[in-house]
């Protein structure tokens, strides 16, 4: 498979080379000015950079795709426009946590799940302080302005939980003075219903964006019952031409409840889990040089009623944890001289959180089976260094180094090398080699029979060649890249221990194409060899979608296939293999009001990604879009 991709990617590269030239010779200069939205990006920099010139894989989901669908979170979204990721569902909404939960996000094989890939917002690190894990209900679309996916390795800049990638959350903001505010809301199958307000007003220096939600659903099967309420404010002002400051809040709160596997049915499963972040910063800009402090707060609250499978003995207690992550984050970005920018920042995380049970009867509070006392907060202290040259019109080089302190891991030290080569004016060939790593959660080493507090973290290296270029109003790009990973934390005899490895490789395509003024195509898909299996991780992940856009009406199709999903593994191996085709449809009935409809699974498909949870087949959501 290694010697078919290469060969795929080189020939193409030929190709496209050939192609270009036979257009004539195009100029090597960039007007930054022409940039559009969707090749500027911070996730891989920390400060806004120009995608074309970084050696990193970034797909930006801009707002106006992330909201065509009507969907409430981010995720269906996100997993159907980046190759190579995927994400569990067990229901037409809500993920859920603790047992058959879905919302897992993994990327190249590597899973969120395990903590190893990073959801951010605004660059700053969400995930619970003890699990180590994101939590997948929290990331809606009322709060994004854009989403950025960085594929493979970000812990030079984000540290640990970054080894697999990184998805940040880049919250919105009022750009121009004026007022606007968007009501909508939807119901369908399932008794689902979906609702969320957003009013975003700037006056002068001012801004504000200030967003409300209420989402439920029954779902397909008994006792999975989901809601959730919630809202987003950020504030921000200009201080004066080259600085400015912004206070951003996050808020959700639901309750789900958990079903049981078909075969195995649980009773009286419940969850009550509230999750928030706060976070203010100050920027300055002044061209050649720019920066930002800041400081966040993510943090969590969980009860959970584990259930039981006889619903005449319930149990007797809730599992409770209290967790968050406190940070403080620096950098300062210079332009020391032409075709150079060097950046340089430190980061601060105090990581801390408890878990414990509690009597249903009493309230009183009872211990965890753990080690935990004592040892329930967490340093971390970071800084790297970060250089970027353009050394002639068409070739840049691009070095990062951080070192990494843990009050319990210890010290790691997290390079990173890329090369870009524009042998065209609209197209570039990038390599990289990055390494990732993870420290062991409280979890893994505290709670419960497994802890192994000797546990060390887990490291991985990735490297990747790829080739991107737009030809006119075709836009396409291609990767491979090679991962392997040591010291990874696996469960042995009732132990965590460092013992797992990870050898991964695979291919990833892309590619946009607008005819007209009428038609949007787009396209992904990715191949994925792994050499130790990882339930729910495809090996195949193919995506087509198409756009149409005529006056008042416009029309979302997307078809996903996935091949060779593992629900399982070892003994008792199960694959999935499906095809998903969704539609939506929005219809502007005046310049307030429109109409929408979305069918998803409309081919009506018998498929798990959870095993033991079937999915619904075909279902219906339909709703009003106000703006005014």
């Amino acid at each position: 498979m290694k010697r078919m991709t290469l060969t795929v990617l080189t020939g193409m590269l030929v190709g496209t080379f050939s192609f270009a030239q036979s257009k004539g010779k195009v100029s090597a200069t960039r007007d930054t000015a022409s940039y559009s939205i969707e090749e500027v990006v911070v996730t891989g920099t920390r400060n806004a950079a120009d995608i074309r010139h970084l050696p990193m894989t970034v797909n930006v989901i801009d707002r106006k795709t992330l909201t065509e669908q009507h969907q409430t979170s981010v995720l269906p979204t996100v997993m159907q426009r980046v190759p190579s990721l995927f994400v569990t569902s067990r229901a037409l909404m809500g993920y859920g946590v603790s047992n058959g939960a879905a919302g897992g996000i993994n990327l190249r094989g590597i899973t969120g799940g395990a903590g190893q890939l990073l959801v951010l917002i605004d660059g700053h690190p969400q995930y619970n302080g003890i699990y180590g894990h994101p939590i997948s209900d929290s990331y809606q679309t009322l709060m994004a302005e854009r989403v950025e996916v960085l594929r493979g390795p970000a812990s030079v800049l984000y540290g640990s939980n970054a080894m697999g990638g990184v998805m940040n959350i880049v919250t919105r903001s009022m750009a121009h003075d004026g007022t606007k505010t968007n009501i909508n809301i939807g119901a369908g199958s399932y008794g689902t219903v979906q609702a969320e307000a957003t009013n975003q007003t700037r006056c002068g220096k001012l801004s504000s964006s200030v967003s409300a939600q209420y989402n439920r659903s029954d779902n397909h099967r008994p006792r999975m019952g989901f809601e959730q309420y919630g809202g987003h404010l950020k504030l921000g002002y200009d201080l004066s031409k080259h600085w400015n400051t912004y206070l951003d809040a996050d808020i959700t709160h639901f309750n789900s409840s958990y079903p049981g596997s078909v075969s195995t049915p649980m009773y009286s499963a419940n969850q009550w889990i509230t999750r928030g972040v706060v976070s203010a910063a100050l920027r300055n800009d002044y061209g050649k040089t720019n920066g930002e402090l800041s400081i966040y707060n993510s943090f969590g609250r969980h009860k959970i009623d584990d259930g039981t499978q006889d619903p005449s003995k319930p149990t007797k207690r809730y599992f409770r944890s209290k967790d968050a992550l406190t940070g403080i984050s620096w950098f300062q970005s210079a332009q020391l001289f032409t075709g150079n920018r060097v950046t340089a920042g430190i980061d601060y995380q105090h990581i801390y959180g408890h878990a414990y049970y509690t009597s249903k009867e009493t309230g009183e509070i009872i211990d965890t089976p753990n080690k935990q006392s004592g040892k329930s907060h967490r340093n971390e202290i970071a800084a790297y260094v970060g250089f970027r040259q353009e050394l002639t019109t068409w070739l840049t080089v691009d070095a990062a180094m951080r070192l990494d302190h843990h009050s319990v891991s210890g010290t790691e030290w997290i390079p990173q090398s890329g090369i870009v080569i524009r042998p065209t004016g609209n197209g570039e060939l990038k390599a990289m080699a990055s390494k990732g790593f993870r420290n062991p959660t409280m979890r893994e080493m505290y709670l419960y029979p497994p802890s192994n507090e000797e546990l060390e973290p887990e490291r991985m290296w990735n490297c990747e060649l790829s080739w991107r270029q737009r030809i006119s109003s075709i836009s396409y790009g291609m990767n491979v890249f090679y991962i392997k990973g040591d010291n990874m934390i696996q469960t042995i005899e009732r132990k965590n221990v460092n013992t797992g490895e990870i050898e991964n490789y695979g291919l990833e395509l892309e590619a946009d194409y607008r005819i007209g003024k009428h038609w949007q195509l787009n396209t992904n898909h990715s191949l994925l060899h792994m050499k130790n299996i990882i339930v729910a991780t495809p090996k195949y992940k193919g995506f087509i979608g198409a756009d149409y856009y005529c006056r008042d009406l416009t029309v979302n199709a997307g078809l996903m296939y996935i091949a060779g999903l593992h629900t399982s593994a070892g003994n008792n191996e199960t694959k999935e293999n499906f095809c998903l085709l969704n539609v939506s449809a929005t219809y502007r009935l005046s310049p307030v009001v429109s109409l929408w409809l979305r069918g998803e699974n409309l081919l009506a498909q018998r498929y798990e990604i959870n095993q033991g949870y079937p999915m619904p087949k075909a279902t219906f959501m339909g709703g009003v879009n106000l703006t005014f």
